[in-house]
């Protein structure tokens, strides 16, 4: 056990500072004293509080009992999703970090730890557009009856809420939020897939392991359609598409590339991008960072 300060990492702290709810504030104060009762009771050593870290979880490295390494993370309350830990829990190693432990109360989960300054954005383009789509192929299992997972068409309506609130700041792109908007709404009623998905694939979202060379972290966990999860790789590094020559074509190949060699439908991969890369790209302007949004928007545009 540690009696060392814990301080949470400054990224965490500033990306709470404009939070005005009272229980993230009263969360971030009590930090320190949750990491501690962790440490406590899972009879963990603290080495490093992980630097810079996320924005919405302080992530610790820490030896369990016996020595070996692991990872405690904390999230924050109503950032993310409460059902990383069942998602962990139902792959159960297999293409993800394995879960060690897990405290209800708290939310903190005691993780495998791989090499966090290792993800596939390590590797060059196409090898790491390759291994990652390796390993979501293995994240993709049928949900099982009575999950406690959230569904794509249950999220709809509030999907389509927030990229509309979004879109206001963005009147040039009014067409492109609409029928992104649209496609929100009719696309969950137009596959029955039942998948557990990722939520938040990419390839930052992969990192390097002792017991495989790649496994995920951090799921968002949701039910749908494989292509939702796919959509989001084919964004993945988008920039480096936007930089070549053809652009446009290049993305329309990558996406036929993915729904290909994953034998996903085409045109719903690339209905699903235009929207994720549509939603991502006005909260990207809603968020300050225009420049970037507005590349997303012209990406979707070529779709």
């Amino acid at each position: 056990m540690t009696t060392a300060p814990i301080e949470p990492p400054q990224r965490l702290v500033s990306s709470l500072s404009g939070d005005p709810s009272g229980p993230v504030r009263e969360w971030l104060t009590a930090l320190p004293t949750l990491v501690q009762q962790r440490l406590d009771a899972w009879q963990l050593t603290l080495e490093r509080v992980q630097t810079p870290g996320g924005r919405s979880s302080l992530l610790a490295l820490v030896r369990q009992p016996d020595g070996t390494p692991a990872a405690l993370k904390l999230p924050v309350p109503g950032r993310v999703p409460a059902q990383e830990g069942a998602a962990l829990e139902a792959w159960d190693g297999f293409g993800a970090a394995r879960l060690l432990r897990a405290d209800e109360a708290s939310g903190a989960l005691l993780l495998e730890r791989l090499q966090g300054a290792v993800s596939l954005r390590s590797l060059p383009e196409a090898k790491a557009l390759l291994e990652a789509a390796g390993t979501v192929r293995r994240l993709w299992v049928p949900a099982a009856a009575g999950h406690p997972f959230e569904t794509l068409a249950g999220r709809t309506d509030e999907a389509v809420r927030a990229l509309r609130a979004a879109g206001t700041l963005t009147r040039s792109a009014d067409p492109l939020v609409e029928q992104a908007a649209e496609l929100r709404r009719a696309l969950p009623d137009g596959c029955d897939e039942q998948f557990l998905l990722h939520g938040a694939f990419r390839q930052g979202k992969v990192l390097a392991g002792e017991r495989a060379p790649w496994l995920a972290v951090g799921p968002a966990p949701v039910v749908g359609e494989r292509a939702f999860d796919l959509a989001a790789l084919v964004l993945d590094r988008f920039e480096d598409l936007m930089a070549g020559s053809g652009a446009g074509a290049a993305a329309r190949r990558r996406v036929a590339r993915l729904a290909d060699s994953l034998e996903v439908d085409r045109d719903r991969l690339r209905d699903w991008t235009l929207y994720r890369a549509v939603d991502t790209g006005v909260r990207e302007v809603a968020a300050g960072s225009r420049q970037q949004g507005e590349l997303l928007l012209e990406f979707a545009a070529w779709l």
